[in-house]
């Protein structure tokens, strides 16, 4: 049986929220510089059109879409066009990005610009402005907004889904959203709901959050249908397939999409940035990120500037501990462990997590002792073990039968694996190596 608003499987990490669940959101001063990537989304990176010397105002646009699914980029502080060239990618690459120097002495004040009345505008127009403003999914995987936002005409949607469960430890930015400005998510699932043309819409929120789910039911709008359901408290609540499960009963088909069940889900940051747009009129130039872990000297929420340097980051919340050894994009289950502390924040970065070096000691990996704990934690049914085997022998055409595409890198595997084997690591370079395999043919 399934156990009514939760899914099957999952694991229980400790949430290690203390540190900044009841950190109020503070905005973080503007840096000497931005460095804002062409490729802050899933799909085609965005073009630039400014060049070195170019002066800029904030939310300016500096890179255009290329394509539908894609999403330009724009100036989150007002300066000067230094370069445009390659720069450290928080994946570990180098990818061309923008550079701008800051005016230190600049208002930051952006240009007039006309704050549109969502209230009269067709669906298309909200779409097409969501699109402009550069909207992405703010939960980590940047997927872009507007293309969630526009189903296929045969793909009937019933229900709209907003994740406000946060199950990543440590991070807190959608829970200080929803407590600090409960009124914007309403409003931004107002305008989600007139995208999409439905007339209902479930916020799942999970129990540890009490405080959020007063907040948001205190302020529910009494002309739409709209409901905060809480959720049990496990991970990974907040991925897409379980969350649907969840909520509606509705079970996503392996190789399917959330639309092929008739819902949309939205993370909640995403929600409340669209809001913004009709707002202020101004794009998305900046984003809520949680800093913590036991090796920064003072864990915060900021509101940061799209394109702020870690570096910079770090040093304001008050430099990291004599003990600090890693530093994490992201939580500790999914995030990425950065090797430069020169790369940007991005748009779909959440948090910054800086681990010490008792939290992240190495363990040794033994051989896989059949014990099957993998399998009862994996929340998409699929048998890490034999994945894992197939991915050490090279045999990626088998891992492709045995659905490595519905894998979602959560980690329960590696996490519940008392051999310590690094399962995700392990799937991710087998799909590295079966793309290269594809290109090349």
């Amino acid at each position: 049986m399934i156990p009514r608003f939760s899914f099957r499987h999952g694991v229980h990490p400790p949430d290690l929220k203390a540190l900044t669940r009841s950190a109020a959101i503070r905005r973080l001063p503007y840096p000497e510089e931005v460095i804002l990537p062409l490729r802050q989304h899933t799909g085609k990176p965005a073009k630039a059109i400014v060049k070195p010397g170019d002066r800029v105002e904030r939310g300016d646009t500096v890179a255009e879409a290329d394509g539908w699914m894609s999403s330009p980029v724009h100036a989150s502080a007002a300066g000067r066009v230094d370069a445009v060239g390659l720069w450290p990618h928080p994946d570990g690459s180098f990818a061309p990005a923008v550079r701008i120097a800051v005016e230190p002495y600049s208002p930051q004040a952006p240009r007039p610009r006309i704050v549109p009345d969502w209230k009269g505008l067709t669906r298309e127009q909200l779409i097409e402005a969501i699109r402009k403003a550069g909207v992405v999914g703010l939960g980590g995987a940047a997927f872009p907004t507007h293309v969630k936002l526009s189903p296929p005409k045969d793909q009937a949607i019933d229900v709209l889904i907003i994740n406000g469960c946060e199950c990543e430890p440590y991070l807190t930015t959608d829970h200080r959203t929803m407590v600090e400005y409960p009124q914007r998510v309403h409003l931004g699932v107002r305008i989600m709901m007139q995208c999409l043309g439905v007339r209902r819409a479930v916020i799942g929120i999970e129990r540890n959050k009490p405080d959020a789910i007063a907040a948001l039911r205190s302020s529910l709008p009494g002309d739409i249908d709209v409901a905060v359901q809480p959720l049990t408290v496990k991970y990974p609540q907040g991925a897409e397939k379980m969350l649907i499960r969840a909520l509606v009963g509705r079970e996503v088909p392996s190789g399917k999409l959330p639309l092929h069940v008739g819902t949309v889900v939205q993370n909640i940051a995403s929600v409340a940035t669209i809001a913004e747009v009709f707002e202020t009129g101004l794009p998305l130039i900046e984003r809520i990120v949680t800093v913590t872990g036991r090796g920064i000297r003072r864990p915060s929420n900021l509101i940061v500037p799209v394109g702020t340097p870690l570096r910079y980051l770090l040093d304001a919340c008050g430099g990291m501990t004599p003990d600090a050894r890693e530093v994490v994009f992201g939580g500790p289950m999914m995030g990425v462990a950065q090797a430069n502390l020169d790369v940007p924040l991005l748009k779909g970065t959440t948090g910054v997590v800086v681990l010490t070096e008792s939290d992240c000691k190495a363990e040794e990996s033994y051989p896989c002792i059949r014990c099957g704990r993998c399998l009862d934690a994996c929340p998409v049914f699929l048998n890490p073990q034999l994945l894992g085997s197939l991915a050490l022998a090279g045999r990626y055409d088998e891992m492709t039968a045995n659905h490595l595409a519905d894998c979602m890198l959560c980690g329960c595997c590696s996490y519940a694996c008392p051999s310590n084997i690094p399962l995700p690591q392990l799937f991710q370079a087998a799909r590295v190596a079966i793309r290269q395999r594809q290109s090349a043919a």
